[in-house]
């Protein structure tokens, strides 16, 4: 949040006209208007003495309300995600159902198109890697607390964290079978 909106923030939670708040800090109200507008900015004397009257940090002052400007940016991170993971399970289905009939309408040009659309799959699920990574959850336990704004406690992390080596080897193994399934039925198909 800029300075100019946190002044006009702080000074209508007060109920303040910009002259009485300008006769309170020692300036104009035209000073006010322009502090307001970011036509320019408070020296230090008018920041300190604006902290007194508005009752606030010049922390909070000058950042704005960090918390909820924390929040913007995690709600930003949970529909990014969403929107990834939403776009990698459309890919990862198609890439599943069209092997089969790719190849059999479109034969060798069905095998090149499946390819890319499997390339653009493992693409996409490196970017849901680095994000799940980045923000630290692995499990479906913590994935869904982050979709919903949530964290786990202390407690319930450490329980999680116990469990990604066991699911990391059962995602491995359902990847084998899926892919053993969709070669069988890819052999039986083309009878090789």
């Amino acid at each position: 949040m800029e300075l100019g909106k946190q002044i006009k923030k702080y000074r209508g939670e007060l109920g303040l006209s910009q002259e009485t708040l300008a006769e309170r800090i020692y300036v104009s109200r035209q000073t006010i208007s322009n502090w307001e507008n970011d036509k320019n900015y408070p020296d230090i004397n008018s920041l300190l003495r604006l902290s007194e009257v508005f009752q606030v940090s010049l922390d909070i002052l000058i950042k704005g309300d960090v918390e909820k400007m924390k929040e913007e940016i995690k709600q930003e991170d949970v529909r990014k995600f969403e929107t990834e993971s939403n776009i990698f399970s459309a890919l990862f289905f198609a890439t599943l159902l069209t092997p089969i009939p790719l190849t059999h309408y479109l034969d060798y040009a069905g095998i090149a198109i499946w390819m890319i659309l499997a390339a653009i799959t493992f693409c996409y699920a490196g970017r849901i890697e680095k994000m799940k990574k980045a923000f630290d959850i692995q499990t479906y336990k913590e994935i869904v607390a982050f979709t919903e704004g949530k964290g786990l406690d202390e407690l319930a992390k450490v329980k999680e964290s116990g469990k990604r080596p066991y699911q990391k080897f059962l995602l491995a193994a359902a990847t084998a079978l899926i892919t053993l399934a969709v070669s069988a039925l890819m052999m039986r198909f083309f009878k090789i």
